[in-house]
């Protein structure tokens, strides 16, 4: 396979230390709200997750917004999830992505519908996140559906995977990750740090294992405006750990917007350090426009480029 499938392949596969940020699409059909969004992300990071109806509430399609950033040149990272469709729908959809000019994919099982804003709906999770992953994998390499059925033209993707470092029980974090590598997944976005101690006890297991040598690990950092999104995900968010510490430095802060800036760039500082991993994910809470703010006084300006030779759906 000649040259690299996406930017963000491009960019890990020679070593570079990698920025992303997810962008949330809208409640509305309003398209300006992304456009509005997109000046935060030009320029500033790499690639561009949209996140596919996040917490189980309805918003824009992960798949419309993805399009529409490749229409204005940004590299999308399009979350699907399989909470919302059975194995036909996520392969159209996935053929639809590529056929599109979408190269990154990550995949999810997605949170429950009781969570979000209609939990009544009916779940699908026809798949999880191993099957899911195993079957983009086969459709890409092996030009096959689930079924066995032949794909003439291939989906050319670069396959992702989310993982949560803090999840009970911790013990089988490492091995949950490796299931996910095996199954097929070439990158990992872990959930929102904010517990160093506990994360970089994940990440000697993970060294300790090789799973580092194995898959791109990219580290997921959360800035918060104020104490209030903290307490909330430490409340309501399952997997996550918040120290009491942070909230109440948060809390006691005299500008607790400048505290949220300069704790997210204490978290980018300690991970540029860790071993293994190859990059940051910006999870920006309803806050995009401290997106430049924070890659910038982190250091990771200006970003680099990549020679990325695509592969066209034509000739594939």
């Amino acid at each position: 396979m000649a040259g690299y499938l996406s930017k963000l392949e491009a960019l890990l596969k020679t070593r570079q230390f990698v920025v992303c940020a997810e962008l949330e699409p809208p409640q509305s059909a309003n398209a300006e709200a992304i456009y509005r969004k997109m000046k935060y992300y030009r320029g500033v990071v790499d690639a561009i997750n949209v996140t596919d109806s996040a917490s189980a509430v309805v918003r824009m399609s992960s798949l419309a917004v993805s399009t529409m950033l490749v229409r204005e040149g940004l590299e999308p990272v399009l979350q699907m999830t399989c909470r919302d469709r059975n194995r036909i729908a996520l392969q159209g959809d996935i053929l639809g992505a590529a056929g599109l000019g979408v190269r990154n994919v990550l995949c999810l099982t997605g949170d429950h519908q009781t969570l979000g804003d209609h939990p009544s709906a009916k779940g699908v999770f026809d798949l999880d996140a191993c099957n899911f992953l195993r079957m983009v994998r086969r459709m890409r390499d092996d030009k096959r559906f689930f079924s066995g059925g032949e794909i003439k033209t291939e989906p050319r993707l670069f396959i992702g995977a989310g993982a949560n470092p803090f999840a009970e029980p911790f013990e089988w974090r490492v091995r949950h990750l490796a299931k996910k590598i095996d199954a097929g997944a070439e990158f990992v976005q872990t959930q929102c740090i904010f517990d160093l101690e506990r994360f970089d006890k994940y990440m000697e297991q993970i060294r300790a294992e090789g799973i580092h040598e194995r898959v791109f690990i990219i580290a997921g950092i959360s800035p918060a405006k104020s104490a209030r999104p903290l307490e909330y995900m430490k409340e309501h968010v399952s997997g996550l750990m918040i120290p009491d510490a942070l909230i109440a430095r948060m809390k006691q802060a005299h500008d607790p917007q400048a505290e949220g800036i300069a704790v997210a760039l204490e978290i980018i500082a300690h991970v540029r350090q860790t071993p293994g991993i190859r990059g940051v994910h910006l999870m920006p809470l309803k806050w995009a426009s401290v997106i430049p703010t924070i890659v910038k006084e982190a250091g990771l300006l200006p970003r680099p480029v990549v020679d990325v030779t695509a592969h066209p759906v034509a000739n594939a």
